[in-house]
């Protein structure tokens, strides 16, 4: 009988990749049945739906990469709706999983979860032993809920319930609204703009000082199904019951201003760069100490330049023919 497995999410950038891993998979020979909802067709803030979802399909696996997400102007100018539907989305599909049956759970979270000035690189064991990034609290809040959401069931109930982190992502299917994407492709369409208007200067937001890391998404869905599918003996012997959850990332990181050079040549921009230090920097520095997950036997695989030209290459195909050139 074929593995069910529901993937929450699937529209999203990490929720499409991990499908389409998946679907690689069912096309090599894997005997899988893949479950999707659109969120038209299904409701995740919405319990009595989630409920009667998870009753009638009865997925053997499910993996959460449904989430509200934005950059730090959506995080500051709709904090509410961070903190509720996120907090929403995780308890209502990990609570009727369990209702249903399902033993295997993988909740995606984000590195937002580690205080602000933890030391770096981030092990897990930072998590709750300082103050939040104020910009993003309320959704850091909610994803910390999240992992303890897994770790509560897994002790109370005996379930496989796991959590994996990941650094700032990027890739095929990000979001490139001006206003509520992430820096990454918020730079890709700036610079892009820039270059086809002949564009003199643009100006990044921040002195350009602050590190980032940066994991392409299809390394990202590589390491989701790598810690899904590991033999429980071996994770439990790299977790902790109630310190379950796995980083994941590249393990290097770069300046802003480093990553905005390297969007400005990808994207054919001659002109000069600015920094607008008046504008916040956000955390100093996001680094994830990955040596837990590299103990579990995987590493991330894409070179940032050779995942910025792919992002920019993607960008290029779902922009009409007007604003690729002019």
């Amino acid at each position: 009988m074929a593995k069910k497995i529901y993937v929450a999410g699937h529209r999203g950038m990490v929720g499409g990749a991990i499908l389409r891993k998946l679907a690689a998979r069912q096309a090599a020979g894997e005997d899988l049945a893949l479950i999707t909802r659109t969120s038209a067709e299904l409701d995740l803030t919405d319990q009595a739906a989630v409920r009667a979802f998870m009753q009638t399909e009865k997925p053997d696996q499910v993996i959460l990469a449904a989430a509200k997400v934005g950059g730090i102007i959506a995080n500051n100018s709709y904090p509410a709706q961070f903190i509720y539907e996120n907090l929403m989305i995780e308890c209502n599909v990990i609570h009727a999983a369990y209702e249903a049956g399902v033993q295997k759970l993988l909740q995606l979270g984000s590195s937002c979860i580690y205080p602000k000035l933890a030391e770096q690189p981030m092990r897990e064991d930072a998590l709750l032993t300082g103050t939040l990034e104020p910009t993003n609290e309320p959704y850091a809040i909610a994803k910390i809920a999240g992992i303890k959401l897994c770790e509560s069931y897994n002790r109370q109930y005996g379930v496989d319930y796991r959590s994996v982190m990941p650094t700032n992502l990027y890739g095929p299917g990000d979001n490139f609204h001006p206003d509520n994407s992430h820096v990454l492709p918020a730079l890709i369409r700036r610079f892009h703009e820039a270059a086809q208007a002949g564009t003199p200067t643009v100006t990044v937001w921040g002195s350009g000082k602050p590190m980032r890391e940066f994991l392409h998404v299809d390394d990202m869905a590589e390491a989701s199904l790598f810690v899904l599918d590991l033999d429980p003996e071996i994770y439990q012997r790299e977790t902790e019951p109630m310190l379950s959850h796995i980083n994941v990332g590249s393990g290097t990181d770069v300046t802003i201003r480093e990553l905005a050079e390297t969007v400005a040549r990808v994207t054919g921009f001659k002109g000069e760069l600015a920094f607008d230090a008046s504008k916040p920097d956000g955390t100093p520095r996001k680094l994830m100490d990955v040596s837990r997950l590299a103990r579990l036997g995987w590493t991330a695989s894409i070179p940032l330049s050779q995942g910025i030209e792919e992002t920019y290459a993607w960008f290029l195909r779902q922009t009409p023919d007007a604003l690729r050139s002019k």
